[in-house]
């Protein structure tokens, strides 16, 4: 099985929320750039969002971290 299809959603759905928390407290960042082109462009559309979520490669790395 690969990473990708065992995020969950709930679960890439927070790391989301919390890697674009983390992007709004640094001056600049290429991830806080990805995270607001990602949220501005999907209109806040959890389905739109780089892939859906649980494609996306922040999320993806931030999942591998905490296994």
């Amino acid at each position: 099985m690969s990473v990708k299809s065992s995020v969950p959603r709930d679960i890439a759905l927070k790391l989301c929320a919390d890697i674009r928390q983390e992007g709004r407290r640094k001056w600049f960042s290429v991830a806080a750039g990805q995270c607001w082109g990602c949220a501005k462009f999907s209109k806040g559309d959890p389905a739109k969002m780089c892939g859906g979520v649980v494609s996306c490669n922040l999320v993806l790395a931030r999942y591998t971290e905490r296994k």
